[in-house]
């Protein structure tokens, strides 16, 4: 076709073909238009493309990860699985015991005969069925349905201490279920009252700290609080001593004196790679160390937590003995 304006022929053009859904522009939500001049954004413009890519949900309730998230009890029932945390719940009693799943032939006569005597359902999967969980593979054959674990509080903490030296174990901001459930086993074996949790940045006491506890928490009393700074000062003016664990600076652990390990001890522990924070370090009347004699000059806060337990127990133990040999003594002549 002749066009005048070009003063010459000119072949017709088709409009081009509109581009598949997975090679469209993205575009963005402005005011206006963008290409009618600049424009002042709508905060944080709404990108989108052809093809949306919707963002897989992550449960965050077993990673104990999310800045101030809040790690309470919850009401949703609890999964434990393998037999050392399935046998304490048992003995325990203190969840709400529902169901019992066993694999035909995997469940211990003890694991029968604790759920008979909780009076807690057994239902056995059907010949040929397995209770494997492509999730949870290391489930051993047993599956226990319970609710969440009761919690104390800090006052009933403190009252359980009274009549003997007491020891309390607090996390500073651990939240790996795994450091906590293996902390929780060592309090346990070292005789500690029960465990003190900050409401935030705290994993919930659920099947991957009952199963890195190998069941102890199941036993062990817990204790949240909003506020770990103020539950320490309230710790202090109950006359026990705060002892926090720094791996570089405070005083050697094997040097303390008697007087301070023989008494009412909360041992504080940090994080792994950030340690107590500044409001924590300034309630702590002794900060300790490990001294190491190694090249690698850290242990991981579960380590850690195994060595000055006990060793603050063996102290004491020696201080009280000492004591009570002191008064019995006969005067000399």
């Amino acid at each position: 076709m002749f066009d005048p304006r070009a003063g010459r022929l000119t072949t017709r053009r088709e409009p081009p073909a509109p581009l598949p859904p997975s090679r469209r522009a993205r575009t963005c939500s402005w005011w206006g238009d963008p290409w009618s001049g600049p424009r002042t954004p709508v905060w944080w413009p709404a990108c989108s493309s052809g093809r949306s890519k919707r963002a897989l949900p992550v449960d965050r309730r077993e990673t104990g990860r999310g800045r101030g998230r809040r790690s309470g009890a919850g009401d949703e029932p609890v999964l434990l699985t393998g037999i050392h945390s399935v046998l304490e719940a048992l003995r325990a009693r203190r969840r709400k015991l529902l169901r019992l799943t066993v694999q035909p032939g995997s469940a211990s006569e003890a694991v029968l005969e604790a759920a008979r005597g909780a009076g807690v359902p057994v239902q056995e999967m059907p010949s040929g069925a397995s209770a494997s969980d492509p999730a949870e593979p290391r489930n051993q054959g047993l599956k226990l349905e319970v609710g969440p674990l009761p919690q104390t509080t800090l006052e009933e903490l403190i009252a359980g201490a009274s009549d003997r030296p007491g020891l309390i174990v607090a996390l500073d901001g651990v939240e790996d279920p795994q450091n906590v459930g293996s902390i929780a086993r060592v309090a346990d074996a070292a005789g500690a009252q029960g465990l003190l949790l900050t409401e935030r940045r705290a994993p919930p006491l659920g099947a991957a700290v009952s199963r890195a506890s190998a069941g102890a928490i199941e036993w062990l009393p817990v204790a949240r609080v909003p506020n770990l700074g103020r539950a320490l000062n309230t710790l202090k003016e109950k006359g026990f001593w705060v002892f926090g664990c720094d791996p570089e600076e405070g005083e050697d652990l094997f040097s303390l004196p008697d007087r301070v390990v023989a008494g009412h001890r909360v041992v504080v522990l940090g994080a792994e790679g950030v340690g107590l924070r500044p409001g924590t370090q300034k309630r702590v009347d002794h900060r300790v160390r490990i001294p190491m004699g190694g090249r690698v000059a850290s242990l991981n806060v579960a380590s850690a937590a195994s060595v000055v337990l006990f060793e603050l127990q063996r102290r004491a133990h020696l201080a009280r003995e000492s004591a009570s040999g002191s008064l019995h003594q006969e005067p000399a002549e």
